[in-house]
């Protein structure tokens, strides 16, 4: 079906059984491996004017996608994916946000939404131009992969941090104590326009016979995507669920299949909310820099097991053996950095496939190692 990963279809069983908690032969396991530097395709080169000319250059975006993902190896259940990358406040710039393009893969908004007395006229613009662009970058990565790579959704970032985007997130910080019903009128706005905007390019990319996935290397032939709220860092527990957790369920609900993303150390108060939501597939934890290690975040690991969901580990090569001494491979998805070789990441699977056939796990019985565990 794709020819840089033949065999796409045990991949697709795999996550399948990931997102039931259900085990085939191992955990899904992801990591980045290049081929040989002498069996290298040439990657084009940029010789635009400015950062922005080369971010919305569709043909070249979806040439350079070929190219890179062509130099790379997809070993065990690493696909090979493109997305239209604009950055993550691309939904704001639906709006009327000024977006604004860095050299170094990050983009940004300028907030719009000065006062509430103007929220009525803050509205989703149909002939965006940042909309019509999304389209132009999605068809050229489905002319230029065809048949040869996934394509997938781009980064919306929908709820509270398109409206951050739209106010300021200090200023949003403000406003859930000075302007609730504001902020809660406005969310549910953005909510049903981000339910219309997501299913045109899900129509788009399941006409063109896509799985559905996007910058999270998970897939589902129906709805899947990655709720998130990464301005819950700035705030209480109590506020998350007054405003923002109604709009998390409700896009739970919409989807098929769905993985949180919690992202850093300060999320982490929310983490027992997030894992009461019953339609809620399973939870990306991301620890950010400075905060790496494993062995520093098996608690929350385990506790997102225990609530019988799934959760992507994001681990070191040399710290896989530990992931198997401590957590349960039902519902698991790895996803691994510092594989050194082709050799080394075989090996890994290999013994992944061994701890699996080595042992007899109940769906929702706990790990060895884990509390409760024999």
């Amino acid at each position: 079906m794709f020819a840089l990963k033949p065999d796409y279809e045990k991949t697709r069983e795999r996550i399948a059984a990931f997102w039931e908690r259900e085990l085939i032969d191992r955990p899904v396991v992801q990591f980045t491996l290049y081929k040989p530097r002498e069996e290298w395709v040439p990657v084009p080169e940029s010789h635009h004017a400015s950062p922005e000319a080369r971010w919305t250059d569709a043909q070249f975006q979806a040439e350079y996608a070929l190219a890179t993902l062509s130099n790379q190896e997809f070993l065990g259940d690493t696909l090979p994916i493109a997305f239209p990358n604009l950055g993550p406040e691309i939904f704001s710039a639906f709006y009327g946000c000024p977006i604004h393009f860095g050299d170094y893969g990050t983009s940004w908004t300028d907030p719009i939404l000065y006062d509430w007395a103007e929220m009525d006229s803050i509205r989703l613009d149909w002939n965006s131009p940042w909309l019509k662009k999304l389209h132009e970058m999605t068809d050229a990565l489905l002319e230029v992969g065809k048949d040869t790579f996934i394509v997938g959704m781009t980064d919306w970032h929908p709820g509270g941090d398109w409206l951050a985007a739209l106010r300021d997130p200090q200023n949003l910080a403000v406003d859930l104590i000075t302007h609730p019903d504001e902020v809660k009128a406005m969310l549910k706005r953005g909510e049903a326009d981000y339910f219309a905007v997501y299913d045109m390019f899900y129509e788009k990319l399941r006409a063109a016979g896509q799985p559905i996935t996007t910058w999270l290397h998970l897939l589902h032939d129906g709805k899947y995507y990655v709720p998130s709220n990464d301005f819950s860092c700035m705030i209480s527990n109590r506020m998350f669920v007054e405003f923002f957790l109604p709009g998390i369920i409700h896009e739970c609900r919409f989807l098929e299949r769905s993985i949180y993303h919690l992202d850093g150390p300060n999320a982490l108060r929310h983490l027992d909310t997030i894992l009461s939501i019953p339609e809620l597939n399973a939870v990306q934890w991301v620890f950010g820099a400075g905060n790496e290690g494993f062995h520093r975040w098996v608690e929350v690991y385990r506790r997102i097991q225990a609530a019988k969901k799934g959760v992507q580990v994001i681990c070191e090569y040399d710290e896989v053996e530990a992931v198997m001494e401590t957590l349960d491979p039902h519902g698991l998805y790895l996803t691994v950095g510092g594989v050194p070789s082709r050799e080394a990441g075989l090996d890994m699977l290999r013994r992944l496939e061994k701890w699996c056939a080595g042992r007899v796990f109940s769906l929702g019985s706990p790990a060895k190692g884990a509390p409760g565990a024999p």
